[in-house]
């Protein structure tokens, strides 16, 4: 499923036009990313949680030539789910 998909479900689901649908969905995932960029954790009770996981630096190899390079902290955005989720697809 595709954006454009989900937005057309969410319409039809909660009798809105596509482009307040969209609006809708556009806004949630915003709030998400801002909520993460500030370091909290995002928890929809029975869908999952949303949280920013940490990675170490590292050294890793160049493949083309082999030498060693330094690979920085990073941050990544994680996603847990929740026990209604796997519920429903298991």
């Amino acid at each position: 499923m595709n954006k454009s998909e989900l937005i057309d479900q969410i319409a039809k689901a909660a009798g809105l036009s596509k482009a307040a649908a969209g609006r809708s969905l556009d806004a949630t995932t915003d709030a998400i990313a801002k909520a993460l960029k500030k370091g909290d954790l995002v928890t929809l009770i029975g869908f999952g949680t949303f949280y920013v996981g940490k990675r170490a630096a590292r050294s890793g190899r160049n493949p083309r030539t082999g030498a060693t390079i330094k690979i920085k902290a990073a941050n990544s955005p994680k996603f847990r789910a929740g026990k209604s989720l796997k519920d429903a697809v298991n």
